[in-house]
């Protein structure tokens, strides 16, 4: 669209198109209503600051709602709305001439997964904490999902799954090492001490999407490690491309979103969210006596002070009130439920 380097202001700055280029479907489920993307990109942003805002007001004017890190480092978001509105925010983060490559990842839910819309300014897209690792100059090998199954099956990988312990929790690939971190930052000290990361010649590594992968396959590299690789598009292109019977992949993805998990047809997961603790629910979990909706779940209940579960609960009970009364809540705008 011709605009300057830098620039989120195109000459439309509220294009309805639907872009082609950079489209990565999660198959037809337009009988869903709201188009989730996923997107990300390392790129240096010396300017990402002056982007929030206009960026924001053009989200606001399309109804988008969700989360869009910036940072000098690149881009990091998941959006979700109807989809031209989706598809008009795409356009206009690709008028950005370093963005104009941006790829996104879509899966369809019935309900909108978010209550509001926000665009954060942070010192990294992804937080490792670690300073002069690039991703975009130093990560592995990209691996596409049809291939990854023949990669994950050689003798000679080992099979890192990048996430927090409770995504790990849900579903894995089939023989990958969960480094039981409870944050991306702690990654870089797991693999200082895990000296059996260097037992064989390649070490594979996969996250959600693809960026965790990204920076952890440039901080091995950074290490020493020499043939690193990892998953292109993270496990949901993987879900995507690789069919049910062929597929090493054990259970259902964990996403950060109202839909809590996503199954290998990429349809939300049969798992809660608890609200204290944000940790994933299985039905064993909604059944234990340390399990109050809103309040606590067996993994928090007893790391909760009876003050903060007091707070929860009274949290929970605005909740209860406001959807009683059709009103919004947890920071969202109320629209009528016949408004479409």
């Amino acid at each position: 669209m011709g605009v300057a380097r830098g620039n989120f202001e195109p000459s439309n700055p509220h294009p309805t198109l639907p872009p082609e280029k950079g489209k990565e479907s999660a198959g037809n489920h337009q009988m869903s209503k709201y188009l989730t993307a996923a997107l990300y990109k390392f790129v240096t942003l010396p300017d990402f600051t002056e982007l929030k805002a206009p960026l924001l007001a053009c989200c606001e004017a399309h109804q988008v709602k969700g989360t869009i890190l910036l940072a000098e480092e690149g881009i990091n978001g998941t959006i979700s709305g109807l989809s031209a509105n989706i598809n008009a925010v795409l356009t206009y983060l690709r008028s950005d001439t370093r963005l104009s490559d941006l790829v996104h990842k879509e899966s369809y839910a019935d309900k909108q997964p978010f209550y509001r819309m926000k665009v954060r300014l942070k010192k990294e897209i992804v937080t490792m904490g670690v300073p002069h690792v690039k991703p975009s100059e130093m990560a592995g090998q990209y691996v596409k999902p049809e291939d990854w199954n023949a990669l994950i099956s050689d003798p000679d990988v080992i099979l890192v799954d990048t996430r927090n312990d409770y995504e790990v929790a849900i579903g894995t690939f089939q023989g990958a090492i969960n480094p039981k971190t409870n944050n991306f930052r702690e990654l870089p000290k797991w693999v200082k001490n895990t000296p059996e990361l260097r037992a064989k010649p390649k070490v594979a590594m996969f996250c959600t999407g693809g960026i965790r992968c990204e920076k952890s396959t440039a901080y091995l590299r950074s290490q020493g490690f020499e043939e690193v690789y990892h998953l292109q598009g993270g496990i949901l292109k993987y879900l995507e491309t690789v069919p049910k019977d062929e597929s090493l992949w054990k259970g259902e993805c964990f996403v950060f979103d109202e839909r809590v998990s996503v199954d290998h047809d990429l349809k939300p997961g049969q798992f809660q969210m608890c609200r204290a603790c944000r940790h994933p629910l299985g039905h064993d979990d909604l059944a234990s006596e340390h399990y109050e909706l809103g309040v606590s779940c067996p993994h928090c209940y007893d790391r909760k002070t009876e003050e903060r579960k007091q707070a929860y609960a009274e949290r929970q009970r605005q909740v209860e009130l406001a959807e009683k009364r059709q009103q919004a809540h947890i920071g969202a705008k109320f629209t009528p439920k016949n408004s479409g």
